[in-house]
C-alpha cells in the first residue's frame, strides 16, 4: 500500500539502455497508481528495449526521447519545463553508461539535459552486469553522485540477464517505489 502523504507529486522517470528497461513499464504504472504525475525521459539505447509508446500509455504523458523532437508550444524548451516541474528524478534502470554521464555532467541526450537542469532530488536504481557494477570506474561514478546527494536503491543480487550470478539486478519495483515515496515525503 502506498503512502498517500506524498501523492500528487511530479516524478521524472529516466529510462536507460539496460535489459531491465522493460520493468520501467511496471514502475511508471505503480507511480501513477500512487497518485503521482509521471513523465518519462528515455535514452536512445532504452528505446531498443522498450517502446516510447508503452511508457507514454502507462505514464499518460508524452515521452521525451530526443531534444530535437521536443514539442513546440511555448518559448521554454520541454526538457527545461520538465526539470522545473520535477519533485524527483528517478533513473531506473540506470546503466553504467548513464551513471557515468550523470557523474560527469554530460548533457548529450534528453536525460542528461534534464538531470543538469533540475534541482529535484536524484534517485538511481542501477541495473547492469555485476562486473560492470564492481568496476572501479562505475564505483567511483556512483560515489561521486552520492557525494552530490544522489540516493541509490540497489542493485540487487541474483541471476543476471547475461547469465552470470552476482550483484547488478534492478532492485524490486516495490523497493524502488518505497525509496521514491520516502524521498518525496522528505522534500
Amino acid at each position: 500500500m502506498s503512502d498517500r502523504s506524498s501523492s500528487g507529486r511530479t516524478v521524472i522517470l529516466g529510462v536507460t539502455g539496460s535489459i531491465a528497461a522493460y520493468k520501467a513499464a511496471e514502475l511508471a504504472g505503480q507511480l501513477r497508481r500512487n497518485g503521482h504525475e509521471v513523465f518519462v525521459v528515455m535514452t536512445r539505447a532504452a528505446a531498443g528495449f522498450i517502446t516510447p509508446l508503452t511508457l507514454a500509455t502507462l505514464s499518460r504523458n508524452p515521452v521525451l526521447l530526443d531534444l530535437s523532437e521536443e514539442q513546440e508550444g511555448g518559448w521554454k524548451p520541454g526538457h527545461i519545463e520538465l526539470a522545473d516541474r520535477a519533485d524527483l528524478l528517478l533513473v531506473a534502470p540506470a546503466s553504467a553508461d548513464a551513471i557515468a554521464k550523470l557523474a560527469h555532467g554530460f548533457a548529450d541526450d534528453a536525460l542528461g539535459a534534464v538531470a543538469l537542469a533540475t534541482c529535484a532530488p536524484l534517485l538511481i536504481a542501477p541495473a547492469m552486469n555485476g562486473k560492470m557494477w564492481e568496476h572501479a570506474a562505475t564505483r567511483t561514478n556512483a560515489e561521486t553522485l552520492m557525494n552530490r546527494g544522489a540516493a541509490f536503491v540497489g542493485p540487487a543480487e541474483g541471476m543476471l540477464a547475461c547469465g552470470y550470478e552476482g550483484t547488478g539486478r534492478l532492485a524490486e519495483i516495490d523497493e524502488i517505489v518505497a525509496h521514491a515515496e520516502k524521498i518525496l515525503a522528505e522534500h
